[in-house]
């Protein structure tokens, strides 16, 4: 991993933070695999530059309760910190702490065959998942992992709970194959989708400005549910015995329904188009066909003029979030100009003569 980090470029944004624009410039050009004068290239550069100019212009360093207080910010810390929840609450870890145990009930006693069986599943789905990160979307793919893992919890559970003999299991060898088989099922669909996508969604929703910030406070759901599970399993696990896999299931089920109602579709959009669709309310569930407007600045968080605080929004001809409205009246005709009424008069508009001269 150090050998790795050393060769890893910063992000483009931190490079134009910190005045090294060229080097901004040639990791964005690598990025896309194009030459550093390319349109796209200057155009992202183009966003990176007023969003650093409004930030500073807003007064700089952003403090811990704009992670609330800001723009749509309160929406997507709450929605980044439950998504993290729900990656723990998929039941993977379940399975990678307490395989051994769980595997030798069934039968297997072998712990090193386990780990293999498992820490395989696990690393040869990831190769695929890969291609459905970017193919099938965050929210398809969230969707249908969630929905993949809760069928397989169900089976699990209730061939553990009804069908296995726990006392001897070897009496029922087809049951302790099931759970296996299944279990590995449920390890194949979270590395393919919650295990990798649940990371990409939630750097992928938070402004520049606050995601240092939030993606720390994500994390911290992520571990502190990592702990919950890893401590409360032993005990829960002899008090219900293989129910414990229902609420699993059901977490699963409700993982399924936070992504279709709250997370809207990131793939294949830059951060700024991401931010926007969360300031401007884009439902979730039409996000995925949404476009940016045509010809129109895009309203993020990072653009806006943002007091200590983020109280106050000063972000003038913004799509959607106009600053002010102005009103100028219009001074007296004359007879060489101004506009005049002739509505009640047999006198032509002015303007038809003018269309008629000029596709005549």
């Amino acid at each position: 991993m150090v050998g790795g980090i050393l060769f890893l470029r910063e992000s483009p944004r931190w490079d134009y933070r910190k005045g090294r624009i060229n080097r901004a410039r040639t990791t964005i050009a690598k990025s896309y695999g194009v030459p550093e004068n390319h349109w796209e290239v200057k155009l992202e550069m183009f966003e990176i530059k007023e969003n650093f100019d409004a930030e500073n212009a807003g007064g700089g360093q952003h403090r811990w309760c704009e992670v609330f207080t800001g723009p749509r910010m309160a929406y997507r810390t709450l929605l980044g910190i439950t998504l993290q929840a729900l990656q723990q609450l998929t039941g993977a870890n379940f399975f990678f702490y307490y395989g051994t145990t769980i595997f030798q009930a069934t039968g297997l006693n072998n712990s090193y065959v386990t780990s293999m069986i498992l820490g395989g599943v696990d690393f040869g789905m990831t190769i695929p998942g890969l291609y459905v990160v970017e193919h099938f979307g965050r929210r398809r793919a969230l969707i249908t992992g969630a929905l993949w893992m809760f069928c397989c919890f169900m089976v699990f559970s209730s061939v553990g709970h009804f069908a296995l003999d726990q006392q001897n299991p070897t009496n029922t060898p087809g049951a302790g194959t099931a759970m296996i088989v299944f279990a590995c099922l449920s390890i194949a669909g979270y590395a393919q989708t919650w295990g990798p996508i649940s990371w990409a969604v939630t750097g992928e929703i938070y402004p520049t400005s606050y995601r240092a910030k939030c993606m720390g406070m994500a994390t911290a759901s992520n571990w502190t549910w990592n702990f919950l599970i890893s401590f409360f399993t032993p005990f829960i696990t002899q008090t219900i015995d293989y129910r414990y896999g229902y609420v699993f299931a059901a977490c699963n089920f409700l993982g399924a329904v936070v992504v279709y109602f709250f997370l809207c579709e990131s793939q294949g959009r830059s951060l700024e188009e991401i931010d926007t669709m969360y300031i401007l309310h884009v439902a979730p569930t039409k996000s995925s066909k949404w476009q940016p407007p045509e010809g129109e600045d895009l309203v993020t968080a990072d653009a806006l003029h943002l007091a200590p605080g983020a109280q106050n929004i000063r972000k003038a001809d913004a799509a959607g979030m106009e600053g002010e409205q102005r009103l100028e009246d219009m001074p007296p005709a004359t007879d060489q100009h101004g506009i005049h009424d002739v509505s009640n008069t047999d006198y032509p508009t002015e303007a038809s003569g003018v269309r008629n001269e000029s596709f005549s």
